[in-house]
Order: C-alpha cells, then sequence, then structure tokens
C-alpha cells in the first residue's frame, strides 16, 4: 500500500498542528495537502521531510504516487467511524421547552439555549465520542447519541429527546452541493446531505421552533447560493415560516468577530423579531454587500456600548510562557464583569498549557505583528495573510479556528506574551466559561473550541426566542 502524507504523519505519531509549526507552514494549507487537494511545492518538501523524520525523496515519491487518490471531505467524510454510543441523561428534565441539538459537537450551542433558564436540553447528537462526552458532561437533562445521522433512527431520537419542542444544528455542507427538492427526500436515500438529514428530522418530530446555523460561505460562494435558497424553500415547504440574518457575534458582546448564517422557523406563522445589537463593531462583514446582515436601528446604534476585546475576555489569566502551564488563577486581580462570568466561581484553571514552540517558530512570534506582511522578508515561506500574526489587545479576536494554539493558524498569537492562545484563552473568546468540561486529549478538546458555536451567540438567540414562544 502506498503512504500518504497524512498516513506518514500518523505513523509518526504528529499532529497536523505539530507538523504544521515544525514546517512552518499554515496548519490549512498543511490540510489541504494532505487531502490531496493542491500539490506540495518543492520548496516545502524539505521541511516537511524533516519534520517527519524521512528523507525528501521518499515523501516526493509517496505524493506523486497518490496525487491521483483525492481525500476530498471534512467531518462526516474524513472522521473515522466509530461505534455508536448512547449515554442517558443524569437527571429528569421537569419543567422547560425541550431541546434537541443536531450536529451537537461540545454543545456550546445548546449551553446558550439552556443558560437562559427557559430551555431544557434533552438530546444531542453528534458522530464523534469526545464531543459527545463533552456534550453530556455539561448537559445533565439530555441524552447524548453518538452516531452517524445518516444510520441512526429519527423516531428513535425523538423518543430519546421526548419529543423536542425545539431543534438546533449546524450541519456540516460538503461544498454546498445543490439540494434536490424535498418532496424526494427519504430517510434511507444514500445520496442525502447532511442538512436534508436536519430537514428529514424536522419533518418527522414536527418541531414547533428550529435554529439552522452554518457559515457565511453558504451565501457568498456563486456555487452554494442556489443551495441556501432551496434549503429556505424547503423549510417553508415542511410549513414553517422562516427568516435568516447573518449576525456577527462580536455585535452581543462576544470578545471575537464570528459570522455566521442563522435560520429561525417555527410552525406558529409568526414573524420573527431579531435581537438588537448590544455592542458597537467596526467590522467589514464576510458576506460583503449581500442582504441579510443584522445590523443595529439608527435610533439604537448611537446607544451601544464598545465591543469586547480580546484583553476583556483573557486579562485576568496568568502569565504562560511557551510550553508552560498554570492551574492556578494566581493572585486576584481587577475583573471586568465578563472575567467573572466566565469564571463562573471555577476554583482551579484548567487548559491554561501553551503549544512548546520551537526556536525557530519563537523568533517568528517575536517578530509578529498584524498580518503576516509584517515579518521579516523570508521569515515564512508560505501562509495566508493572516497567518504568524498577533491578536490586537484593544479589538475583538479574528474568528478562533481549529488549530488557534499554532501560530500558522489564522492570527492567534497573545497580544502581549511570544506564543500562541492557549486552550483555555480560545474558550473564554469563544464565552465558554472555565466551569464547563471538556473531554478528550488536548488537540480534541482544541477542535472543539475551535468549532463550536459559542454558547452567549445560543443565549442571545434563545432569548428572543422564548420571549416569542
Amino acid at each position: 500500500m502506498v503512504k500518504s502524507l497524512r498516513s506518514i504523519r500518523s505513523e509518526q505519531k504528529i499532529s497536523q498542528g505539530e507538523l504544521a509549526e515544525a514546517a512552518c507552514v499554515p496548519v490549512a494549507q498543511l490540510r489541504r495537502w494532505e487531502r490531496l487537494l493542491e500539490p506540495v511545492p518543492s520548496r516545502n518538501l524539505t521541511s516537511l521531510a524533516k519534520a517527519l523524520g524521512v528523507r525528501r525523496v521518499d515523501l516526493k515519491s509517496a505524493l506523486s504516487a497518490n496525487a491521483d487518490l483525492p481525500e476530498i471531505g471534512e467531518g462526516y467524510v474524513t472522521a473515522v467511524a466509530e461505534d455508536q454510543l448512547i449515554l442517558p441523561r443524569r437527571e429528569d428534565h421537569g419543567q422547560g421547552i425541550r431541546v434537541l441539538d443536531l450536529f451537537c459537537g461540545t454543545g456550546g450551542f445548546s449551553h446558550g439555549f439552556e443558560s437562559t433558564g427557559h430551555f431544557k436540553v434533552t438530546a444531542g447528537l453528534d458522530l464523534l465520542h469526545d464531543r459527545v462526552t463533552s456534550f453530556h458532561r455539561n448537559h445533565r437533562f439530555a441524552t447524548a447519541v453518538a452516531a452517524d445521522i445518516r444510520k441512526f433512527s429519527t423516531a428513535e431520537l425523538g423518543d430519546l429527546a421526548l419529543n423536542p419542542d425545539v431543534i438546533i444544528g449546524g450541519p456540516p455542507c460538503q461544498g454546498f452541493s445543490s439540494i434536490r427538492p424535498f418532496r424526494t427526500l427519504t430517510e434511507t436515500d444514500p445520496r442525502n446531505s447532511l442538512p436534508e438529514y436536519f430537514m428529514l428530522t424536522l419533518r418527522e418530530l414536527k418541531p414547533k421552533w428550529f435554529v439552522f446555523e452554518n457559515v457565511v460561505g453558504m451565501l457568498t460562494h456563486q456555487s452554494s447560493r442556489n443551495f441556501f435558497h432551496e434549503l429556505l424553500r424547503s423549510f417553508e415547504g415542511l410549513g414553517y415560516k422562516t427568516d435568516w440574518r447573518v449576525i456577527n457575534a462580536a455585535s452581543f458582546g462576544l470578545p471575537q468577530n464570528r459570522e455566521r448564517v442563522i435560520v429561525v422557523g417555527n410552525a406558529l406563522g409568526r414573524t420573527f423579531e431579531w435581537p438588537q445589537p448590544t455592542h458597537q463593531v467596526a467590522y467589514r462583514s464576510m458576506a460583503g454587500n449581500f442582504a441579510g446582515q443584522l445590523v443595529p436601528t439608527a435610533s439604537r446604534a448611537a446607544k451601544l456600548v464598545p465591543a469586547m476585546t480580546v484583553m476583556d475576555a483573557i486579562g485576568d489569566l496568568p502569565v504562560v510562557q511557551s510550553g508552560e502551564k498554570a492551574v492556578a488563577y494566581g493572585k486576584s486581580k481587577k475583573r471586568n464583569d465578563y472575567q467573572r462570568r466566565m469564571r463562573n466561581g471555577a476554583s482551579q484553571l484548567t487548559l491554561h498549557e501553551s503549544t512548546a514552540h520551537s526556536e525557530k517558530m519563537l523568533a517568528i512570534i517575536r517578530a509578529a505583528g498584524r498580518n503576516r506582511a509584517a515579518l521579516p522578508e523570508g521569515m515564512t515561506r508560505s501562509g495566508f495573510s493572516s497567518c504568524y500574526s498577533r491578536l490586537a489587545a484593544d479589538e475583538p479576536s479574528t474568528t478562533i479556528t481549529v488549530n488557534f494554539v499554532h501560530p500558522s493558524s489564522n492570527r492567534c498569537i497573545h497580544p502581549y506574551q511570544d506564543r500562541a492562545l492557549t486552550p483555555r484563552e480560545g474558550a473564554r473568546i469563544q464565552s465558554f466559561p472555565d466551569t464547563f468540561e471538556f473531554a478528550g486529549t488536548r488537540a480534541q478538546i482544541v477542535k472543539q473550541i475551535g468549532n463550536a458555536v459559542p454558547p452567549l451567540l445560543g443565549e442571545v438567540l434563545a432569548g428572543a426566542i422564548a420571549a416569542q414562544y
């Protein structure tokens, strides 16, 4: 069997982030090379081979042999299948509006719903065990299911969720391929996309409300616009009155510019009243001139408070150097409301551990500025403009990605300290409280944090739904 770049890396027990850092390439670029979406440039072969501990000629030969075997896809396509796992709820849900979280990940979105006090999350489903275990630890009223939604009975899921009143979720959209008319869909049709399974669940379980979340690329990519409009028509064909907006979480007090497309629908025939932004944000939307951005009314805009900044979120955390870890908050500092809320009464600090950067990477970090162009010429050979760059202390963070602990990822170097963000800092910027329990390895936890819908955004949307329920 011909070895691939991914298999060689796995044999060496090196994570994507570690290899990207050692070879001084962006993680996103390495991922594209591993999936054979792009050839590895000759100039990068030497650094990759050295980091992997193999000969350059052998690596080049392996890559050439695999050139016609693309490994396209994320999540459901590239994830290794695991046995089905069902973790039962720990407490009876009692009173409350029942919520089912599809593609739940670690459960940030539904944690926000439950934080309002109006909702009880009764079930969540995702593909991977570590995500579902994290979800289960933080949702005591919920049954947690680790299974492929394409192979799990919708009727059984409805029973486990106690016939939910609300269904939420952000299904991965593989390339936004054109959706077929919904009337042709069946639960066992292998052609169904994951958003279509979201709709199939709506059709079978008939919740009063739903919230569909996804990336802005669903609107901006030419090939995906028809997909989005067909999606809306399909929701309406199920009997839901729908509306959608592009929401930047920073507009609602999150210390991060993170935009998402949100579709809200209800079976009650009501026009949804969107929550109004609470914070001033100077940000150029990824949606461009595309209609649908949620902006404050003119009368309200002047009353907004300044956006939360990176240091507003993480400034109370102790200093750690490259490779160091802190397990105590240290001496008491004056804390703002956001920091007090994030601590949530925690007595011990967790996940505040920095990646151990190489000397070469530390040199890059020390020279880092607002973008990659700030580095001396020749210090890095490749990378996107936002790689190897330092966050601004007095602004919201850029979007947290799944590799924010590595400087080769999207703008994630600490504003003052010479290192990338720690998992705890990433969790703070994503609005996860310090008491939220994550399961899995450090690498898995970082991905859980980066992939999550911020709990604070979930709370804002849940509050608006509760007011109109």
